[in-house]
């Protein structure tokens, strides 16, 4: 049994850590507290009684992939046996070139080391590293048991065997995997940001309100759900920080975040994980109001 550690229990890491428990893997799911580490590991096992209660997994599977996860608080013990490492960390470039650090000392000399960014460059990521020919991405989608596309990225020195062997891996996980170069956003978040932020100008220039502009997207052009709610979803500072390596590492101001998210984000607006964004979300409900702020 392959040997996987995920660094990050929060959204997108305990969706890392379940999909690889689910496929066989053993994994080792790491962070800073206990706390964090028990609320990431609650969240799997929520998410795994939602397969067995639609049918889509044996009730003895979630027991079975329960059991091949450890957790731990010390990254050193956690990395020791991995041969393939996914850091799943807050999308921030210094504390991710630190992980890289520490992980290029702790981690096996020959384990693969990916991040799960979804925009920071990985070639700058391996930079840091003695060993960039084992450094990749690995972007999952939100959330992680249920859509189905990983982007590969290949830094500049990643090798051909390491990128054939993550593509492998990540249909072995069930899902598609796609490869695509080290460029700012890679390809889902270098189209789909800037598509965010035409929306949210779209709002602060008043061409439409937060409804209104959903509305068009979902029923005009068959989104499942508008830009203005996806962008609560992923978390109005994520976007921001993306916004922001699209506009840096490009230098296009057509990448320049709209003022009013810069504002919201100032304001602690951050989407459902605050509690509102251009929408305000109420625990247990799954009616949508729009934030008091942005109605018309």
């Amino acid at each position: 049994m392959m040997n996987v550690a995920v660094i990050g229990s929060g959204t997108m890491g305990n969706g890392i850590a379940h999909v690889f428990a689910q496929h066989g893997f053993a994994v080792a799911l790491i962070d800073v507290s206990q706390p964090a580490l028990d609320r990431g590991l609650a969240t799997i096992s929520k998410n795994l009684d939602r397969q067995v209660s639609k049918g889509s997994l044996p009730e003895a599977d979630k027991t079975a992939t329960l059991g091949r996860l450890q957790t731990f608080t010390s990254l050193e013990e956690g990395v020791q046996r991995a041969s393939l490492v996914v850091e799943a960390a807050t999308e921030n470039v210094e504390l991710k070139l630190q992980i890289f650090r520490d992980l290029d000392q702790f981690a096996p000399p020959e384990a693969i080391l990916a991040s799960n960014t979804s925009s920071i460059s990985i070639t700058r990521i391996a930079a840091v590293t003695r060993r960039p020919a084992q450094v990749i991405g690995m972007h999952f989608m939100n959330p992680v048991p249920v859509m189905k596309l990983v982007e590969v990225i290949r830094g500049y020195a990643t090798s051909e065997e390491v990128t054939a062997r993550v593509m492998d891996l990540s249909r072995q996980l069930g899902k598609t995997p796609t490869e695509v170069n080290d460029y700012p956003g890679f390809v889902a978040n270098r189209i789909l940001m800037p598509m965010i932020n035409e929306a949210i100008t779209a709002l602060f220039e008043g061409v439409a309100g937060v409804e209104e502009i959903d509305t068009v997207m979902k029923l005009g052009m068959a989104h499942p759900m508008g830009p203005l709610q996806l962008a609560d979803f992923i978390g109005l500072d994520v976007c921001l920080a993306i916004l922001r390596v699209l506009h840096e590492g490009l230098g296009n101001p057509k990448y320049a975040p709209c003022p009013l998210l810069v504002n919201m984000v100032m304001a602690g607006r951050l989407g459902i994980k605050s509690g509102e964004g251009f929408y305000q979300y109420t625990p247990g409900s799954k009616e949508l109001a729009v934030s008091e702020r942005l109605r018309k």
